[in-house]
């Protein structure tokens, strides 16, 4: 069975829109499209050139397709010729001309598509982009590996790494790193259901009580923990 991974640029309040360049993805109004190439440095282009040339297969949405088959076909560096040679599964309908050479569609319901495929051998998954897809697959809880490149900055909107679809989901950090110009850069493995506990203690005090007799008159809604 093939695990899926997932690659992403993202800004300190979530945001994965358009990290490649002002003409990349500017719906919503979005006008900070390029705002990851300021702040590359070796750091980041070595360890991302270490993630490329591992074995995987690409699994992508149809933006993200469409803007790769533009242009890594023409590209011969060690990457374009990765991608080149290697699947591309990609979810999208029948109005998205598969162009690039092993290109796969992937029809239906994206979740669906991806887990039939998940159980067939072959490489792994990499996502690359397509936040549709990230966020179809984490509410389905399909999503085995996140490398997340965290940026220092905030965008204030835009498409974001997690939705409210998103599944809760522990997960351990197996590996990071930190780049001169502040770009974290982390692995994260699943870990399993979320784990809660508590600094309070088991026996609340009157003034506890009565801020949660508060709270509750105020929502209308009594949680669960303080039953």
């Amino acid at each position: 069975m093939r695990k899926i991974r997932a690659a992403t640029f993202v800004s300190l309040d979530g945001v994965i829109q358009a990290p490649g360049g002002p003409t990349e993805d500017p719906t919503g109004g979005f006008a900070f499209g390029g705002w990851v190439a300021p702040l590359w440095d070796d750091t980041v282009g070595e360890l991302m050139g270490e993630a490329m040339v591992e074995d995987y297969d690409l699994l992508l949405g149809r933006r993200t397709y469409e803007i790769f088959a533009a242009y890594w076909p023409f590209m011969d560096d060690e990457i374009g010729r990765k991608f080149n040679a290697i699947e591309k599964y990609v979810v999208a309908g029948p109005d998205t001309p598969m162009t690039w050479t092993g290109s796969h569609r992937l029809e239906g319901d994206a979740a669906a598509a991806v887990r039939a495929l998940k159980q067939t051998e072959g490489r792994d998954l990499l996502i690359q982009g397509s936040s549709e897809v990230i966020h179809a697959l984490l509410a389905a809880d399909l999503i085995d590996e996140l490398t997340v490149l965290t940026f220092p900055l905030v965008l204030g909107k835009g498409k974001r790494l997690f939705d409210d679809g998103s599944r809760p989901h522990a997960w351990t950090m197996v590996k990071t790193r930190q780049s001169a110009t502040g770009v974290v850069i982390s692995r994260y493995e699943r870990d399993g259901e979320v784990r809660t506990g508590s600094f309070g203690g088991d026996d609340p005090g009157e003034g506890e009580l009565a801020r949660r007799a508060r709270w509750a008159r105020e929502t209308g809604e009594t949680p669960a923990a303080w039953a």
